[in-house]
């Protein structure tokens, strides 16, 4: 008879929606130390001014990160971490004077990492994706209806480095 058959095609079936329900990959299995390539000391020089952002290792069973962005007239500044909770690996984002949102790990890979929180205004979605000395950061989702993100491409840096900006033009090189 063909019943024999069907409990296989269901247990793929089942594997396959699992699969897909994790997000491509972030499980309850997975650990802060999957984002060790993370830690160090991210600097952008660009037109746009300098951006910092400083990560920790997880030792301790915690990753804690500051950015800092300074503008022609404007800086910024932002304090974060990355837990690991009962519901997976979750990023809280603390931008200045304001409380901390948190966003849930649905993608981990080697050099790539997506947290999301739909119900947040603006972003949704915060993205890390690394390749060798660079650094990828992105934030993205809708705002005012309209989809819109920001990216800051860092490289790797000694924790004391700067850009030499040109007051002129605010473009800048990277100068240890």
């Amino acid at each position: 008879m063909g019943i024999r058959s069907r409990p296989r095609r269901s247990l793929l079936a089942v594997a396959a929606a699992l699969a897909l329900s994790t997000g491509s990959g972030a499980s309850t299995t997975a650990r802060l130390s999957d984002l060790s390539w993370l830690a160090g000391h991210w600097l952008e020089c660009s037109p746009r001014g300098e951006a910092m952002e400083t990560w920790t290792d997880g030792r301790g069973g915690v990753m804690l990160g500051l950015s800092k962005s300074i503008r022609k007239d404007h800086t910024s500044w932002e304090l974060s971490r990355i837990d690991e909770t009962p519901e997976g690996i979750v990023f809280f984002a603390s931008p200045k004077d304001q409380a901390a949102t948190a966003f849930k790990a649905v993608s981990i890979t080697t050099g790539k990492v997506v947290f999301e929180n739909p119900g947040h205004d603006f972003p949704q979605r915060v993205l890390y994706v690394r390749e060798g000395d660079r650094l990828t950061g992105r934030i993205e989702g809708m705002l005012d209806g309209k989809p819109k993100a920001i990216e800051w491409r860092y490289r790797l840096s000694p924790l004391d480095a700067t850009c030499a900006i040109d007051p002129q033009t605010l473009h800048g090189e990277h100068r240890r």
